[in-house]
């Protein structure tokens, strides 16, 4: 069979680019045919015969361009899109439907055909699969829009500001102290921070927080433990009979804030990420098996207890990123002067002052130092701390504002802190 398949493609080069044309059209065709099924012949537009022949011809046509010339396709392109407008005038006077989804895909399918006789067959491919399955998710498609908020839009529209067009413009190159301060480093971290904020908040929405206050707390983690810590000790101070419930999201959000550290220092500095992956696996751990031992023995709260979605309502904090940003900043500038003055105690010094607000800034700061000569050692147990101290004071706040809210969490969290620094200091005596 394959003597057969050479023997005939060696009849002419470009044979295979056309066959690969023809099999594009085809693919479009079949889904285009397909969503017309149910009408008569004559009343089908651009189905699989048209759009097969649309591939092969975009083949042909550049076929021909390399012997006539250039001009040969630009005025096969230019006729193709007088027929194609002509078609769609002629659809719109009878159907009075003014939708050129059909047009698009046949001007598409063209250019693959196009594409697959140059031999940009894998490009092709791909491009015409993508179209055919958006073509495919119509209502799916539409039913996302739908639901998609307009804050929801500009938010999205907003991450792509601050990552694809300001971030490449910005210098990538040290300043200040040790030349810690790098503009695209900062930013970078800020569209960092924005990104994982951003999925934290989809993860809620889509999931739907009305299935309870775990599912809540489970995901916030992902944005911010400690508003989520804030949030509940207010609701806890309300509706005192579901303290416990309220508190297993809490650990929750408290265990998932080990994974988004895992996340942050796996991007910026991996190795980083592998020597804290014990320490942080334990504490995790045991916040989640003691979170859901607690969930067992709690009572069932309303179906709104987390707050709805009302606990994040901005999908992208952008002055709050602003703000890690600058902190972040500081905290690098800080931490290259500590560490000249004070060595690596000074690092620790930092830590765990900046874990009083959030662990964020010393991740960040160590996991790029780590990269630019700072021990790993060093690095790991910086965070450590910073999340040790940001955990108590969880756990503080929740006492202060909850009431009785902080009794469920005392425990729990400082069994987790301790198994977690234990488990960094054996490893640390076993190498």
């Amino acid at each position: 069979m394959s003597d057969i398949l050479d023997s005939f493609f060696d009849l002419h080069p470009n044979l295979p680019g056309l066959a690969v044309a023809l099999l594009l059209g085809l693919l479009i065709g079949t889904q285009r045919g397909w969503t017309q099924r149910e009408r008569n012949p004559g009343e089908r537009v651009a189905g699989v015969r048209t759009h097969t022949l649309t591939g092969l011809l975009g083949g042909l046509t550049l076929v021909l361009a390399e012997s006539l010339g250039h001009w040969f396709a630009a005025v096969m392109l230019i006729s193709f899109t007088l027929l194609v407008v002509t078609s769609y005038h002629a659809k719109v006077n009878k159907d009075q439907n003014v939708g050129i989804t059909g047009s698009i895909s046949l001007f598409l399918t063209f250019i693959f055909g196009a594409l697959a006789v140059e031999g940009e067959t894998f490009l092709a491919a791909s491009a015409a699969v993508t179209t055919a399955l958006i073509l495919d998710n119509k209502q799916e498609i539409h039913r996302w829009v739908g639901l998609l908020q307009e804050k929801e839009l500009a938010a999205g529209l907003k991450l792509l500001l601050i990552s694809v067009v300001m971030l490449p413009v910005l210098p990538n190159e040290g300043f200040g102290p040790g030349d810690a301060l790098n503009p695209y480093e900062i930013w970078w971290m800020v569209v960092l921070i924005a990104s994982i904020s951003f999925v934290g908040y989809f993860a809620m929405r889509i999931g739907g927080t009305r299935k309870g206050t775990v599912f809540t707390g489970l995901f916030a983690g992902l944005s911010s433990s400690t508003a989520l810590t804030l949030h509940y000790a207010r609701l806890s101070r309300q509706a005192g009979e579901n303290a416990s419930l309220l508190a297993t999201g809490i650990l929750l959000a408290c265990g998932t804030m080990g994974p988004r550290v895992l996340l942050i220092t796996a991007i910026v500095y991996p190795p980083l990420a592998f020597a804290l992956l014990p320490p942080l696996s334990a504490a995790v751990l045991v916040m989640y098996l003691l979170a859901w031992r607690l969930w067992l023995k709690s009572k069932d709260g309303p179906a709104d207890a987390g707050g709805g979605i009302g606990l994040q309502n901005n999908p992208l904090d952008l002055k709050s990123a602003l703000v890690m940003g600058t902190i972040v900043a500081v905290v690098l500038a800080l931490s290259e002067i500590f560490r000249e003055r004070m060595g690596d105690t000074g690092i620790y010094l930092l830590a765990a002052v900046t874990g009083i607000a959030d662990v964020n800034p010393i991740t960040l700061s160590s996991a790029r130092m780590a990269g630019a000569g700072l021990g790993l050692q060093a690095a790991a147990y910086s965070i450590l701390i910073a999340a040790g101290v940001n955990s108590l004071i969880k756990v503080a706040a929740a006492a202060i504002i909850g009431r009785d809210l902080g009794r469920y969490l005392l425990a729990p969290i400082c069994l987790a802190v301790v198994v977690g620094a234990v488990t960094a200091l054996l490893l640390a005596g076993a190498t």
